[in-house]
């Protein structure tokens, strides 16, 4: 019944519309517009006017414009904003303005969907007043503002309205829209996460992370897992598959995700706040709140921007063995918080902080040969994962340069505690404790790619020490046993630029060069045997050289093809191996990649794009099970990777969208070293595929959106498949999982100013099994299974002032 009565309700509420829009043009409105850059003001017009207006060139958001105050037309107040700029304003229609240069320095582009180098706040602008088909999507991931026409490789960009949509769930909200994106499941704030194959392990060690995480231009950590940050207030997420080390440098090996946060806005004061409540089947309920503030400061341009939250997901694991039901319940508490100032003359300063806790009450994993959702454990597996960060950022553009020096300092903390109980020795416990402190810098100059060119030149330095420690024994009374401190300071300059060789060929070519000490020691290592492994722990230097090129086609107006070479490494470091530390050489991946785009994004029913990979990984850092049952880290071997990834998108109509992604891994570690091969004696079997690397994942979405009176319904709904994989390298951890399917369902009803939300995941209750790791401490038993969070209901409203 309601698809029926949404086409007599669109034609009725269009009707109006229409009627009122002749008129609207010409009505005088009270306008209020400070002066700024055009990202600030133009949102707050396109508010107080009730019309919508789209940017045709990315660089215009930068311009300065003028303020605006009194009773005035629209086009009246658009003029003045924009007198002595480059711009002018293009009426479309009677209630939609373009903003283009002026003829004398237009420059053609080809155009898909809201420009995202300077992307106005969330918060003031409704979805449908931001996406037009004549603005250009900008990849602000490469670091020079790159338009996607002119990018060569896979690039992502993922709305943060969107990903709010159905309810805030952190990464996994990424996760469950990208098909080539993965991650392990141990917990949240403890999981690795994985794109186009790219895996190296299952849980915290001393590895660096193959995915480079950052917020904004900050890198949020270096051989830490992921945060988990919540993406509350969050503009776009922007995913980059494959290594990105000209740019990026190490922990790039299969590409980096970027958060972009809505930036302060000293325009307008905002106030936002969200709240819902949610119950689990066969578990308990759980509940989230957070709210979100931006307050102009003085009349110069300064603001301070602020989000809040706090999160419970109930659990669903019964502990059969201590009498316990839903124990695995996790809590979240954190914030963010950025103040702009406007040091004029086009330099703006950026002093912004995060802090994030979760505490999860007991681990996610049931027993594989105990009934559905149920394990027994003599002992409370607990966790905490700790996150800070403060930050400075420093800006300017001028004379179409940008200029920016990213400062940061990170403090993140991680305790795990494991079942150690074996029949020997009855509630035996393995507590982990890692300690990451790091100091990052990276200054860039950049020209944003317009006219056929753009370029980047930057260097950075990272200096990062990370702490593991390890206790073992009975709950009350436990011994330490050898840990590892690592260290590492590295200094790296690179540069990069594009050039439209031809109207319809553009080349891209960078060079990275990273130079970095290395040091450490054990921790908590007898002074005989301290003294014996002095060598291993010694400082040393590594110098690494990463080039990249790539070339891209677009032979007819709706075609591109490219042609990519990237490189990617990671440092050595050192690993504990039983009472000894042990020291484990740097990896590197080369890929080459092609891919093919149909279509553009947004102005046309249909698009596609599919990309072709090879990798050849060198050296793998991996984890596994030594001899003594403990987990430590070594170079495995080489390793090959194919990967064929692609996605399309089907829009019958404007109220309507269909979603389709799917990619392909075929990967094997075709070189074995020396310390893993006689582990594959003993399985061979389960040693060739690289862990944690679902052979194949389809996923599938559809959206539709339809007003209601004064309202807007939106409904989505997704499904998506994991294939098998293999858990990790070796007989104990070389376990299958994967092999499910997980679906949902959303639906909003409200406008920009207020929303009621209902959501419901795992629509038919499914388990599946998402990762086979409880505990690396397994001595021929069944095994273990991470089971989907059963079917929850999420009721949520939403108000905005």
């Amino acid at each position: 019944m309601r698809s029926r009565l949404s086409p007599l309700l669109f034609t009725g509420a269009a009707s109006v519309l229409i009627a009122s829009a002749q008129a609207q043009a010409a009505e005088e409105r009270m306008f209020d517009l400070p002066k700024g850059n055009l990202s600030a003001a133009l949102p707050l017009l396109s508010r107080q006017a009730g019309v919508s207006i789209s940017v045709a060139d990315a660089e215009l958001w930068k311009s300065r414009v003028r303020p605006v105050r009194g009773r005035m037309s629209v086009d009246v107040a658009i003029r003045r904003m924009l007198n002595g700029t480059q711009a002018r304003a293009v009426r479309v229609s009677n209630t939609s303005w373009r903003i283009e240069r002026r003829p004398v320095q237009r420059v053609a582009r080809r155009s898909t969907s809201p420009p995202r180098a300077t992307p106005p706040p969330r918060a003031q602008v409704p979805d449908h007043l931001v996406a037009r088909p004549e603005d250009e999507i900008i990849v602000t991931a490469s670091k020079a503002d790159t338009p996607y026409s002119r990018f060569a490789g896979v690039a992502t960009i993922l709305d943060g309205g969107d990903l709010a949509f159905g309810g805030e769930r952190g990464m996994d909200s990424i996760l469950s829209r990208m098909a080539t994106v993965s991650s392990t499941h141990l917990g949240s704030g403890r999981n690795k996460l994985f794109i186009r194959g790219i895996a190296d392990s299952s849980f915290t060690g001393p590895t660096q992370a193959t995915v480079g995480q950052y917020l904004g231009d900050i890198r949020l950590s270096y051989n830490a897992p992921d945060p988990d940050l919540r993406l509350y207030d969050v503009d776009a997420v922007e995913v980059l598959e494959g290594p990105q080390g000209t740019l990026y440098g190490a922990g790039s090996l299969g590409g980096i995700i970027r958060v972009v946060p809505n930036a302060p806005n000293p325009g307008a004061m905002e106030l936002q706040a969200i709240a819902g409540a949610s119950i689990t089947q066969h578990g308990d309920p759980g509940g989230d709140i957070a709210a979100i503030a931006n307050l102009p400061v003085g009349n110069d341009g300064h603001a301070l921007r602020l989000v809040g939250y706090m999160l419970t997901d109930g659990g669903y694991i019964d502990n059969r063995q201590r009498g316990q039901k839903d124990i695995n319940r996790v809590h979240v508490r954190g914030g963010r918080a950025t103040f702009r100032f406007d040091a004029a003359d086009a330099w703006t300063i950026d002093l912004g902080g995060v802090y994030q806790a979760i505490a999860s009450d007991d681990a996610q994993y049931a027993d594989r040969d105990a009934p559905p959702l149920t394990r027994n454990s003599l002992v409370e597996q607990n966790a905490k994962a700790r996150y800070g960060l403060g930050t400075i950022v420093v800006a300017k553009d001028w004379g179409g340069l940008h200029f920016q020096s990213s400062n940061a300092f990170i403090r993140h903390r991680l305790y795990e505690r494991f079942d150690a109980t074996s029949e020997q020795n009855p509630s035996q416990v393995l507590d982990q404790y890692n300690a990451t402190r790091m100091l990052v810098n990276e200054s860039r100059l950049s020209r944003p790619f317009h006219a056929g060119l753009g370029w980047v030149v930057g260097a950075s330095v990272i200096d990062n020490r990370t702490r593991q420690r390890r206790e073992y024994g009975a709950t009350v009374l436990r011994a330490p046993l050898t840990g590892v401190t690592n260290r590492i300071t590295e200094f790296t300059g690179y540069g990069e630029a594009t050039v439209e060789l031809l109207p319809r060929l553009v080349a891209t070519a960078g060079l990275r060069l990273s130079h970095a000490r290395l040091g450490g020691s054990g921790e908590d290592v007898p002074s005989a045997i301290a003294m014996a492994g002095r060598a291993i722990t010694a400082h040393r230097t590594e110098t690494d050289l990463l080039p990249s090129a790539s070339l891209l086609a677009s032979p007819f107006a709706n075609l591109t093809l490219y042609a990519r070479y990237q490189e990617g490494f990671r440092p050595g470091g050192l690993a504990i191996d039983s009472h000894f530390v042990r020291r484990f050489r740097n990896d590197q991946v080369r890929t080459w990649e092609a891919g093919v785009r149909f279509g553009e994004r947004g102005t046309s029913p249909f698009d596609a794009n599919i990309s072709l990979s090879y990798s050849r990984w060198r050296d793998i850092q991996a984890d596994f099970i030594d001899a003594s049952g403990f987990p430590t880290t070594a170079n495995i071997g080489n390793g090959r990777i194919t990967s064929i990834s692609g996605a399309l998108a089907w829009r019958p109509g404007p109220a309507l969208s269909f979603e389709l992604g799917a990619v392909y891994n075929q990967s094997r570690v075709d070189e074995l070293s020396s310390l893993i091969a006689p582990i594959a004696m003993a399985a061979p079997a389960r040693l060739g595929r690289i862990p944690n690397v679902a052979s194949h994942a389809v996923r599938g979405a559809v959206h539709y959106v339809a007003p209601v009176g004064d309202e807007e319904l939106r409904v989505g709904g997704w499904a998506n498949y994991v294939g098998p994989s293999r858990l990790g390298i070796g007989p104990v951890l070389g376990e299958g999982q994967g092999d499910y399917v997980d679906t949902g369902l959303a639906m909003r009803l409200g406008n920009a100013r207020r929303g009621l939300s209902l959501t419901l995941t795992n629509l038919f209750d499914a388990r599946g099994n998402r990762f086979s790791l409880g505990t690396p401490f397994v001595e021929d038993g069944p095994g273990y299974a991470t089971p989907l969070r059963p079917r929850t209901l999420r009721i949520a409203v939403d108000v905005a002032y």
